[in-house]
């Protein structure tokens, strides 16, 4: 069960575009930017309140790859591993990474809550390859000392 902020955070967006059912991905758009996911109590909550059917509104989500039903880290790191970036050696990339933050494959988010890793088929950025993403943030040309370096920065903001 969750906080009454979160039913309140809920109604808050809700009310900024309407009960009406076409809203449905916006508003859970909305409520995974504010909460780096989409805690599943509230996607039961805004159906009932948009008068739709539950397993509507989880058929949306789940249809989706963007929405997430897992809490992500202050950090959300996009790998690409697409064609290009793993000929460019995207996987001494993505185990640099595994260095730095502890994570493996079976857990993609530190416990912290700072870094979350995702693995993604195509960032669209062939040509900067290997390419990853740090929150939308576009880093080219990686290499595993530079994904050392931009951890350095990362752990220094905290």
């Amino acid at each position: 069960m969750l906080e009454q902020s979160y039913y309140d955070k809920a109604d808050e967006i809700i009310g900024r575009h309407g009960l009406e059912q076409r809203f449905l991905i916006p508003i859970i758009q909305d409520i995974q930017t504010f909460y780096r996911y989409l805690p599943p109590e509230l996607l039961s909550y805004v159906a009932g309140r948009l008068g739709i059917n539950e397993a509507k509104a989880y058929s949306v989500a789940t249809f989706y790859e963007n929405f997430s039903f897992e809490a992500k880290g202050k950090y959300v790191i996009r790998v690409c591993d697409g064609t290009a970036c793993h000929v460019q050696k995207s996987t001494a990339i993505i185990d640099q990474i595994y260095k730095e933050t502890g994570l493996s494959k079976g857990r993609h988010t530190t416990e912290d809550m700072l870094f979350t890793l995702e693995t993604v088929s195509c960032l669209g950025a062939c040509g900067l390859a290997p390419v990853l993403t740090v929150n939308d943030a576009v880093h080219a040309a990686m290499t595993p000392e530079k994904v050392h370096e931009l951890f350095e920065e990362l752990k220094g903001k905290e």
